[in-house]
C-alpha cells in the first residue's frame, strides 16, 4: 500500500487544486423567529454569495466555504472550494443554541486547518462569521473564550452581524470586534461586501495584510 493511501489526512482534492485555502465559516441563526421574509432574504443572500465568488476565478479555487445553522445546530455544508460549494436552501425553526453552533463549527475549522498542514497547503487567516436575529438560548461563555483564545493566536477572525433583535450586548461579549448591526435585512449587501472582501484576501499572498474596504451600505450606525 503507498504512503498516500495510509495517510488518513490526504485529500485528492488537494492533489487536483494546490493552492493556498481561505477558509470561510458562516454561522448562520435560523430559529425560528428567522421565518418568512428573513429566511428568504438570507437565502437569496447565500445564492448571490455564490453567483459573485464565481466570477473570480482565483477565489473559486481558493475560497473554502462552509455552514452551520443553529435553530438546532446543524451542519449544512462541509468546507468546499467555491467551484462545488452549493448553498443549502435554510429553512427557520427551533431556539438559538448559538454556543453550540460556534462550538462546533471552531471544531469542524480546526480540523479543517489541521488537513491542510498535513497536505501542505498554505492558508490565509480564515474567516468566521455570525449572523443573528437573536441572543443564544444556552451557553455561550466557552464558545467566547474560543474565540478569544482563536482571535489572540491569528487562528482566525471572526465577525458577528446582529440583524433586527440581536441581542448586541452577548454579540460584544462573543465577538473580539465590535458587532455590527445590519441595516433591514439587507442579507444580499452584506454578502457581497464578504465576497469581495474574501476576494481581495485570496489574490494576495499567504501571510500579508490585505486592506479591507469597512462595511457599508447594509450596516446600522
Amino acid at each position: 500500500m503507498s504512503d498516500i493511501a495510509q495517510s488518513p489526512f490526504t485529500f485528492g482534492e488537494f492533489t487536483e487544486n494546490p493552492e493556498p485555502r481561505c477558509a470561510c465559516l458562516l454561522l448562520l441563526d435560523t430559529s425560528g423567529s428567522m421565518g418568512g421574509t428573513p429566511i428568504r432574504e438570507l437565502n437569496a443572500g447565500l445564492q448571490a454569495f455564490k453567483e459573485e465568488l464565481s466570477q473570480d476565478s482565483l477565489a473559486m479555487k481558493r475560497v473554502e466555504v462552509a455552514i452551520v445553522t443553529f435553530g438546532p445546530v446543524k451542519v449544512e455544508s462541509d468546507f468546499q472550494t467555491v467551484d462545488v460549494w452549493q448553498p443549502p436552501h435554510l429553512m427557520a425553526s427551533g431556539d438559538t443554541p448559538m454556543g453550540a453552533a460556534i462550538t462546533q463549527g471552531l471544531e469542524m475549522l480546526r480540523q479543517r486547518k489541521d488537513q491542510y498542514r498535513a497536505n501542505s497547503i498554505e492558508v490565509f487567516r480564515p474567516w468566521v462569521f455570525l449572523m443573528t436575529d437573536g441572543g443564544p438560548t444556552d451557553a455561550w461563555q466557552q464558545a467566547a473564550q474560543m474565540v478569544r483564545v482563536g482571535e489572540e493566536g491569528k487562528g482566525f477572525s471572526f465577525f458577528a452581524i446582529g440583524v433586527e433583535g440581536a441581542n448586541m450586548d452577548i454579540l460584544a461579549k462573543i465577538s473580539v470586534r465590535d458587532p455590527v448591526k445590519m441595516a433591514g435585512l439587507k442579507f444580499k449587501d452584506m454578502f457581497a461586501w464578504l465576497s469581495s472582501s474574501l476576494s481581495a484576501v485570496s489574490s494576495s499572498q499567504p501571510g500579508t495584510l490585505v486592506q479591507i474596504a469597512p462595511p457599508a451600505g447594509w450596516t446600522q450606525v
